[in-house]
């Protein structure tokens, strides 16, 4: 029956067959409150309850909660009002006309709610979610179950709050979001574009709408002024190089504080439903399949970049069939439907979505290709299934004068004329690629400090090319760690201050790579390319960290110590 729920007028039959319509309830009623939670901060919540005309649904209704740092409701910079819960990106519309009751908040700090940020979705602001979930499920309108949806910040508040366990907290459905924020925001020990913006001013929560009982804004005004203590986001992660660096900021290890990974015992004892969700252009795809590996989640990946709606799929009937099943009871044989859908870029030709019992990329087989010839800065060397019985090394120098990115550069250009590429011959054969690439290198550096970054390229007959895969790590994170939890035999970088050693200069080192993950046919006739550079336009603070004068990094080729990246060869 679920599977059904990918049409809207499926999703309409299922409804009548529910005894409740197409759009049982078409309208909306809202109001808002100051709830405080246990330390007494009072936050901002908005309710929206499904509603025929000016009237409220009768009875008592599962309620979907989001928590948020960007205004449940607020004014644009054209005075359009704006309400989250009042979208469909994340199934919101949709839900309320299902008969679901939608709580939006502000985390403390920002926007209508008093208070100030400690951290990143710190365990000050977990909590929080608990004591709002606990509140929701208490009130008149609520039968006590709720669940959370949410995407970027929002998917990771969703499943923050889930490593508090809430008795009522159901389900969970979360997008674009991290398992491990160190092995994300700081991957391989280098800091890039996500989670490092600069803080917003303090008029954009004054754009806020106020609270019910706040009638003349004054409330407002104060919680914003109590914002100004909160700490500054870019600064928190830069300020803290390894796993276990002690934040001058909150006093605590804070990548583990905020690592889910640390609470995953938490969230499977307490039966939290979880379906996790991202695109494959779209950096935190990477942790969300890991995500879904540790948690036994159902997945979802799409074509597009972040948090974007997969086009061609029901997102919002998916959305309310998840919450359906596991708040409402219905749709029985939900868990009998495939765990993983997936888009796979050109199969068929133009591209199709998979259903799968098992995560993307798990009856891959690593592929390896070596990088051959020599190549220098701006040309290329070959990239083959075969390695060269002579050993031999290419060097190019660091190129940290590098086009500017976009302001929310989620995907990065072709690097290579700022490093070493290595191309295939066109192919002969569609070769699948679905999983994680993972670059093994042998290279040298004559800064200890240098960083490496890797790109794999698709590059199309009339010479046209694009990244679909990328990784970074400075030298010194090279050594490999057991992880604590599920990598799927990924090499994985502990980031442990102990664990951290500068090689010396001009000492080849090995570097496994875990680039991030693909999914798409690479036709007959492309070429593959595989390009190492030393910096990224994405990284904000690249002018801080520039080494001067600039690194000379070498990758030694052919022999028994060649490099190479292994690509995921799907059956």
């Amino acid at each position: 029956m679920l599977k059904a729920l990918r049409t809207a007028a499926a999703a309409a039959l299922l409804l009548a067959e529910c005894g409740a319509g197409a759009e049982p309830f078409p309208d909306v009623v809202s109001h808002s409150h100051y709830v405080p939670v246990r330390d007494g901060t009072k936050l901002a919540v908005s309710i929206y309850q499904p509603a025929e005309g000016a009237n409220a649904a009768a009875g008592k209704h599962p309620v979907i909660f989001v928590f948020t740092p960007y205004r449940a409701r607020f004014r644009d910079d054209k005075g359009h009002l704006v309400e989250t819960a009042l979208g469909d990106n994340l199934g919101l519309r949709s839900l309320l006309r299902a008969g679901y009751v939608v709580a939006v908040a502000d985390i403390g700090g920002k926007g209508a709610s008093f208070g100030h940020r400690r951290g990143f979705q710190d365990r000050t602001e977990a909590r929080d979610g608990y004591d709002l979930v606990q509140w929701l499920a208490k009130q008149p309108y609520s039968d006590g179950k709720v669940g959370m949806v949410g995407c970027s910040y929002l998917g990771g508040a969703a499943l923050q709050v889930a490593t508090t366990a809430p008795p009522a907290l159901k389900a969970a459905f979360i997008g674009a979001s991290d398992l491990d924020k160190y092995a994300f925001v700081r991957n391989g020990g280098i800091t890039a574009q996500f989670n490092t913006r600069p803080d917003e001013d303090p008029s954009v929560d004054l754009a806020t709408i106020s609270m019910d009982e706040d009638k003349d804004g004054s409330m407002l005004k104060a919680a914003v002024r109590q914002h100004a203590a909160n700490t500054p986001m870019g600064p928190l992660w830069y300020d803290m190089p390894y796993r276990d660096s002690m934040s001058k900021y909150t006093g605590t290890r804070f990548w583990e504080e905020v690592g889910p990974y640390t609470y995953l015992d938490t969230v499977r004892r307490a039966g939290i439903a979880t379906y996790v969700w991202g695109n494959w252009r779209d950096e935190p795809t990477s942790q969300i399949i890991l995500t879904a590996a540790n948690l036994g989640s159902r997945f979802l990946a799409g074509p597009g970049s972040h948090c974007v709606p997969p086009p061609g799929f029901d997102l919002p009937g998916e959305i309310v069939g998840f919450f359906d099943h596991y708040l409402r009871g219905q749709n029985p044989d939900y868990g009998k439907l495939p765990r993983a859908t997936y888009w796979v870029d050109g199969l068929g030709g133009t591209g199709a979505f998979v259903k799968s019992d098992q995560l993307p990329g798990i009856q891959s087989r690593p592929m390896p290709w070596f990088l051959l010839g020599t190549a220098s800065q701006g040309t290329a060397g070959g990239l083959e299934p075969a390695t060269a019985t002579k050993a031999s090394a290419d060097t190019f120098t660091v190129d940290y004068d590098l086009p500017p990115a976009e302001y929310f550069a989620f995907w990065p250009k072709p690097m290579a004329e700022h490093g070493l590429g290595y191309e295939t011959e066109p192919l002969k054969q569609p070769l699948k690629l679905i999983g994680y690439p993972v670059a093994q290198l042998t290279a040298a550096a004559d800064n200890p400090r240098a960083d490496v970054f890797v790109y794999l390229d698709r590059i199309k007959p009339d010479g046209s090319a694009e990244v679909i895969s990328f990784g970074r790590l400075k030298l010194s994170h090279r050594k490999l760690a057991q992880a604590p939890y599920d990598t799927l035999g990924l090499p994985w970088h502990s980031g442990l201050k102990a664990d951290v050693s500068p090689p010396a200069a001009g000492e080849f080192v090995p570097l496994s790579i875990a680039m991030t993950p693909v999914s798409q046919v690479v036709s007959a006739g492309d070429r593959l390319r595989f390009v190492v550079a030393g910096a990224d336009p994405r990284q904000r603070n690249l002018k801080d960290i520039r080494l001067d004068p600039p690194p000379h990094i070498s990758v030694r080729t052919g022999g028994e110590e060649g490099s190479r990246v292994d690509l995921p060869v799907a059956p």
